[in-house]
């Protein structure tokens, strides 16, 4: 008799996932698939260990969703664009990644015909808020199995389990916890789950090997980074090799504490070399070619839209609406930013624009005005003035 309970496991192959494989299917008696979707931080080496796993544990099959220049066009150019960074300081690498690998996960799970999808998050954090909002709008005829928030299991218990059950693998937790993908990689360890100190040299994928100062340049078009150091290149290519330069110098590390979709404040490390290094510099680009109007309008709009994605509301019509707006506002944001690289840290150094604001021949800031004379200037502030000198002179008191 045919079984009808086929679920889909999205997979990682770590201890969480691989016990969602064996209960299900031991346990429950589904017939277990399994996916991993690659935002860009799996090699294939590490894709084949995966693979090769699941179907150890049980899965009838595994397949791997590489998804990497979709997420940089729906959703890592458009953070470019909003010069993103949540509380100033996150690039939203890993929240970000969650969203369309549950979009990815959902779309194969009705292509394979499964009625229900398994993920492996805890009931105390964002990801189990990420995936089942996605997995409710795209499929809510699909059941969500969450055992590992629903039986609330200790990591021993897991381990435990999958033993009895004769899975062979070593599932010692590691010192860190590592999630990487094309924008950023996340770091937790027992220094994020506190407040008082940082994650060491040790725990970061990318050490400093790197010690004299080295300038890079990135050309962008549109807001998109097409070259780096003069070599014209696909977006995704530039990210991946100013990643492998800068990582070297081991910029782009920093603590991220924030507000979670939870409710619960949250800290996190990462290391993010190519994001920040491509956000700021295109920041500064921004600065010499947009107004004043549009810059400020542009920031309020990239602020809201990293927060409703980071929170998981990526499917929400008003992203789209300012994702219009974000792409809109880019149309003069193109020329070549310099940075200088160095141990820990980096500095935009300048930019060339046919676009540049500050070569309008209008004058030079302190220094020259050719717009206006100095009458012009004095009758400006006069009326500039004009509401303060109102209000304090109707409010004597309040001088």
């Amino acid at each position: 008799m045919e079984n009808n309970k086929k679920v889909l496991v999205a997979f990682s192959g770590g201890l969480d996932t691989s016990f969602c494989v064996k209960y299900l299917k031991e346990d429950k008696g589904y017939e277990v698939h399994t996916a991993l979707v690659n935002t860009g931080g799996f090699p294939s080496s590490e894709l084949d260990t995966v693979t090769e796993k699941a179907l150890a544990l049980g899965a009838v099959s595994h397949k791997n969703i590489d998804i990497t220049q979709e997420f940089y066009e729906k959703a890592v150019r458009y953070m470019i664009f909003g010069n993103v960074l949540r509380g100033n300081t996150y690039p939203i690498s890993v929240s970000s990644e969650r969203v369309f690998q549950a979009i990815a996960i959902i779309s194969y799970a009705k292509e394979i015909g499964a009625t229900a999808v398994a993920h492996g998050s805890t009931g105390a954090g964002n990801d189990q808020v990420r995936f089942d909002m996605i997995f409710q709008t795209l499929a809510p005829e699909i059941e969500i199995i969450t055992p590992i928030r629903d039986m609330a299991l200790s990591r021993q218990e897991e381990i435990d389990y999958l033993k009895k059950h004769g899975a062979q693998a070593s599932w010692e937790k590691s010192k860190y916890s590592i999630n990487k993908g094309i924008w950023g990689t996340s770091v937790g360890g027992v220094e994020t789950l506190h407040s008082h100190s940082t994650l060491p040299e040790e725990a970061y994928p990318s050490q400093v090997v790197e010690k004299e100062p080295r300038t890079v340049s990135i050309e962008f078009e549109k807001g998109e980074p097409v070259a780096l150091n003069g070599e014209k290149m696909s977006p995704l290519s530039v990210i991946t090799k100013l990643e492998e330069i800068a990582s070297r110098y081991g910029v782009g590390r920093d603590m991220h504490v924030g507000d979670t979709i939870i409710g619960i404040k949250g800290r996190v490390g990462f290391e993010a070399a190519a994001a920040m290094v491509i956000i700021k510099a295109h920041h500064m680009l921004e600065k010499h070619t947009q107004t004043k109007w549009q810059a400020y309008w542009k920031e309020q709009v990239g602020n809201f839209y990293g927060m409703l994605m980071h929170e998981g509301q990526y499917l929400d019509p008003v992203m789209r609406d300012m994702e219009a707006l974000l792409k809109s506002s880019q149309e003069c944001v193109s020329g070549t930013v310099t940075v200088i690289l160095r141990p820990y840290s980096f500095m935009v150094e300048g930019i060339t624009s046919d676009h540049d604001l500050m070569n309008s021949g209008f004058g030079a800031y302190g220094e020259e005005n050719k717009a206006f004379d100095g009458e012009d200037a004095k009758g400006f502030i006069k009326v500039l003035s004009l509401s303060n000198k109102i209000y304090y002179h109707v409010n004597q008191d309040k001088k």
